[in-house]
This record gives C-alpha cells, structure tokens and sequence, in this order.
C-alpha cells in the first residue's frame, strides 16, 4: 500500500505561512520596518510605487548583516532573537518568529542589500519564489536595503484579489502609522510613487502625534498617567466635544507593539458613559508598559492580539485612568464642594438611637375636592396644585381625525396619493391606516431612501444642482483621510459638491441643497467611515457616498413634522423602487396587521 502522507517542499511550506503572515502589501510593511526597529536604526525610509504592487522598499541604518547571516535570514525559522523556548515569554524585540522574509520571498522578488559598520563590503541576495538568483559582495551603505517587487506574482488567486493601489496604500499607511507611533524617538519617512507622504523628525510622544495626525489634533487631547504593580498606562485620550463617528483614531500599545483590544475599548468607552451621543468615538492614544512575562503575543500570526494575565484588573485600572484623565483636565461636570457649602453627612455611633421618618397621612383628603373644600386636618406636607385650565376648543386636539362611519368603512390604501390621516408618533414613526391594518413608516429610513434615490439619479441623469456656501468650512484630516476624499473627489463633484483639498485639511466650498441645514464634518466623517467600511464589501465607492450624504441629510428622529411634511415623506418613499429597506437594507415600513390589533382586546 502506498503512503499517503509526505512532506510539503520548503517553498510550498513558505507559501502557506506567506498565507497566514503576508495578506497584502501593508503586511510587508509591518514585517520589513520592525525588523528595522529591532537593528537599533534610527532613521528608516519606506518607499512605495502603485500601492505596493509594483516595489516596496525599505531602508534603514541598523547594525546590518554579514554574509552568513544575509543568507540565513530567508530561511525558516532562523532568528537571531530566539534560542529557547523560554524566550517566546519574555519578548521584547518586535519580530521574532523568522518566517517573515522567508514568506515574502516565496511570493515575490525580493533584493537586499545589507552592510555591517564594520565591514568594508557589504552582501547582496537575490531570491524571487524562495529560489536564490545570486548572492555577491556589493559596495553599498551601512545598514539594510530591501527591495520586494512584484508581490504575489506568483500567487494570482492573491494577487487578484488586492484592492486598488488608493485602498491598499491606506491600509500601508495604516500600518506605517502604527509603528511610528511606538518610536517617536526615530525619523521616519514615507514616499508613494515618488510623492513624500510623510517626513517625521524624532520628538517627543505628543509631537509625533501632532506630526502624524496634525496640528489641530494637539489641542484636542488630555494626558493620562496611571503606575501600578501590574502595568503602567501613559498616553492622550481626547476631549469630549472632539469626539467623532469615524473609527480609526483610537490605538493601543503594549511594550511599544501595536494592539487590538476589544475588551480594553469598552473600558474606555466606560469612562466617558454619559458624556458622549450615542455613536460617536474619541479619540485615544494609550500604552502599556507590562512584564513580558504577564502577556501572551503568540496568540496570532501577526502579533496584533495580545492577551494579558490580569484582564479584568487592567479594565478597571484603564477605566478608572481615562476618567481621572477626564475629570483633571474639567472635561467632565463636577460638583465644586468649596463654593457649594457644608455638606452635612450625619455618623453614627454604635450606641445611636434611630427614629424612622414620620409621615402623617390625611384619611380626609378627597382629590375630587378644591383646595378651598378641604376640610378640616390638612396634611403636615402639602403638595402644588396643577392650575385649572381653560377647556374651549378641545376639539381641536382631534383635527385631522375623521371618525365618520364611511372613512371607517373605506380605509386610506398605499395607493391613494393624498390623506390626512398621518400622524407621528414619538418624533420617529409616521403612522396611517391601510386596508389591512395599521402601517408604520420609520421617518428617518424613509427620508434616507428618498435621498439615495435622489443622489442616484443626480449621477445618472447628470443634472445635478449646487449650493454655493457663504462661509466654507474648513475641516482638518490626517493624511490618509485626505486620500480617501481625494480618491472620491470626481464622485463628490457630480452630486454637486465642490472641494478644495490641502496638505492637512479640506474646504467645502459648495454642496447639493438636500444637505444645506448639515454639518460638513459630520458628511465628512460619514464619507471616511462608510469608505472604510466598503473595502470589504461589495458596493461601491459612488453608492457609499450616495449612502453616506443620505444618512446626513435625512430627518432626525425627534423632528416634528407637519401635516404636509409627513405627506411629502409619504408621497415620494413610494415613489422610490424600493421604498421598504433603506439605502443600508434596514426595514422601513412595518405594518400591524388587522388581525393582530383584534388580538390585543379579546
């Protein structure tokens, strides 16, 4: 009988790893810059052409490597930081697995060029699909040069699935801005198809955030600083009112690793409970110090998710810092007790008495009766009286309501253009009846899908119509904001909108009349989140942004609306080819049934 099970060749076995390590350029990114961090550079360059397709190269002025080591460094496995199994508890380095290059270099071309200080020639290799090309003595710098060209040549089906260069190079510059976030203390820089993108001097924590993100941003943030036993927590959590809808400025660090913590994210979303609408995020940036010995970063190939030995003591500690951080900098109500008096807190002792409260009741009081009638014993507590009002033309809380027997007998239908019998309910629901019971109308997903349709068609029939604005505004965004609406700006100016990009902000200078009474920083936040949202989805960016300014310039829930305004709303939802789910597939018109309403008074 023939065996069955054999060994996977070594390039094949790289290639399943490039699997779980490289899912796309930024993944390279990350593995060849923090290979950098960890040779002790302190001056790293990133250069980039079409989104990481056609090269990703990475240079830096570390320690560098010898020939021996420049080989050895694209085999499995081979690390320079790891000896024994004991090591894997007490990392501190940033790589350390050793399947990284050899990954890379089984899906693309790879170069290096690497040069010991003390060596007079440096080494190059050549590998393309884990096969070496060459390997020769070169002149070249100090420090180490890598080269990766044509990724996933090799692997089509991952190649053909790579977003466009704009998307993907969000997703490097996401990645980029992870780690230098960590290393202020090192100059980065960052250059897409010869374009400088980023020049970031070393400085401090709070320049490299005001460097990265802008100069607005610094006044925006508070500090937080909290030491125990267990772990150091440092950072800036951003004030209230700056709060926004878009995700993406919120960052966790650990021994200056990057890190997703869901658990963590409620802990801060704790701390400003009541003090944020619903929906908005703040901004924070927040690192921990611990012992390598408490955390486990082995738990996935990339290191982002880390778990921690006490968890739940962290929440609390990580709560109660961002709250301090709130209540220090008078970002959040507090009571002054130095101008609002004495405040007198009775103690007891253990030999104290206590008396309950008394409360004396009137058996005599009639709530039919004035309170001149009154009689007799009146209560030791008395409580205001509601004055008597006047009750002429209470007929009028009843206008619109026809309670004749024929409207009974023939019921308002979908298909009748005018009624009036609408009617809101808690400022959200418009409410009619239909001839098979009673129908609800969601006002605020209506109004979603009337504009949807309306920006749609603004597109495709190219009549679109522009409000010029008498005082643009200015919105300030960090540099992967502004490619996003750079990227849409063709899209922005067919609906009408006209703006104006710089080097650290936008100016919306015109836009469609639907969205003159909005906010453009609440249209702008909505644009970024919902084009971040659709790189994994498959509407496209022209639809995202037809949601996106429908979701801005829709009815408010607690809006009143007239009698008219309700029709209008009634009239043109129907008009629409899908008038029962919103542009976002959320159900709008939901209709109780005649049956279930005989139902509820049985």
């Amino acid at each position: 009988m023939i065996d069955k099970i054999k060994l996977l060749p070594d390039a094949v076995a790289n290639q399943i790893a490039a699997g779980e390590v490289i899912q796309r350029p930024a993944s390279v990114i990350k593995e060849l810059v923090e290979n950098a961090v960890d040779a002790g550079s302190d001056t790293i360059t990133v250069n980039i052409v079409d989104g990481g397709r056609t090269l990703i190269q990475v240079i830096d002025n570390g320690c560098g490597m010898s020939e021996t080591d420049a080989r050895m460094s694209f085999e499995r496995h081979a690390t320079s930081k790891i000896r024994n199994a004991n090591d894997l508890f007490c990392i501190r380095t940033m790589g350390f697995r050793g399947e990284a290059l050899a990954s890379i270099a089984s899906i693309a071309d790879v170069k290096l060029k690497t040069r010991r200080p003390e060596d007079e020639l440096g080494t190059e290799v050549n590998i393309k699909g884990s096969k070496v090309e060459y390997q020769e003595a070169v002149s070249c710098p100090s420090g180490t040069n890598f080269a990766i060209r044509s990724l996933f040549y090799n692997v089509p089906a991952r190649r053909k699935f790579l977003k466009n260069d704009s998307t993907e190079f969000r997703h490097i510059i996401s990645e980029f801005q992870r780690i230098v976030l960590c290393h202020p203390d090192i100059e980065f820089a960052l250059h897409h198809n010869n374009s400088e993108i980023y020049n970031l001097p070393k400085a401090n924590l709070k320049q490299r955030i005001s460097h990265v993100f802008g100069k607005a941003i610094v006044p925006k943030l508070a500090s937080i600083k909290t030491n125990t036993s267990i772990v150091t927590i440092g950072g800036y959590i951003g004030k209230p009112e700056n709060a926004r809808k878009k995700s993406g400025e919120q960052y966790f660090f650990i021994n200056n690793r990057y890190m997703r913590h869901p658990y963590f994210h409620k802990a801060v979303m704790n701390a400003y409970e009541q003090i944020l609408p619903q929906g908005m995020l703040p901004t924070y940036f927040i690192y921990f110090e611990a012992d390598p010995d408490t955390i486990d970063i082995n738990i996935h190939p990339t290191k982002t998710e880390i778990k921690f030995e006490n968890e739940h003591a962290i929440f609390q500690m990580l709560q109660s810092s961002v709250k301090e951080g709130l209540g220090k900098f008078n970002l959040v109500p507090s009571i002054d007790f130095e101008t609002s008096g004495v405040v007198d807190i009775p103690v007891l002792s253990k030999h104290s008495g206590f008396n309950p409260p008394q409360v004396t009741i009137n058996h005599n009081f009639n709530p039919f009766e004035s309170q001149e009638q009154s009689t007799s014993s009146k209560p030791k507590y008395s409580y205001p009286t509601r004055e008597k009002k006047e009750t002429e033309n209470w007929e009028q809380l009843y206008a619109g309501f026809d309670l004749s027997t024929e409207q009974k007998e023939t019921p308002v239908t979908v298909s009748e253009r005018k009624t009036n019998n609408l009617f809101q309910l808690k400022g959200k629901y418009i409410l009619t009846p239909v001839k098979s019971g009673l129908m609800m109308i969601d006002q605020k997903r209506a109004h979603e899908r009337i504009l949807y349709e309306s920006f749609i068609h603004s597109l495709s029939s190219k009549d679109l119509v522009t409000q010029k604005s008498m005082f643009p505004q200015k919105i300030d965004l960090s540099h992967d904001d502004l490619l996003i609406v750079e990227q849409l700006n063709n899209d922005l100016v067919a609906l009408g909108f006209k703006i104006k990009l710089d080097k650290e902000s936008v100016t919306i200078e015109a836009y469609p009349p639907e969205l003159e009474n909005i906010n453009p920083q609440e249209i702008i936040d909505g644009l970024l989140q919902n084009c971040r949202d659709c790189d994994n989805s498959n509407t496209s960016p022209f639809e995202n942004i037809a949601i996106t300014m429908a979701k801005a310039g829709a009815i408010k829930y607690g809006q009143v609306l007239s009698q008219d305004e309700m029709q209008e709303v009634f009239d043109k939802l129907f008009a629409t080819p899908m008038p029962n789910y919103s542009p976002t597939g959320r159900i709008v018109i939901s209709i109780i049934s005649n049956d279930e309403i005989l139902e509820r008074f049985k």
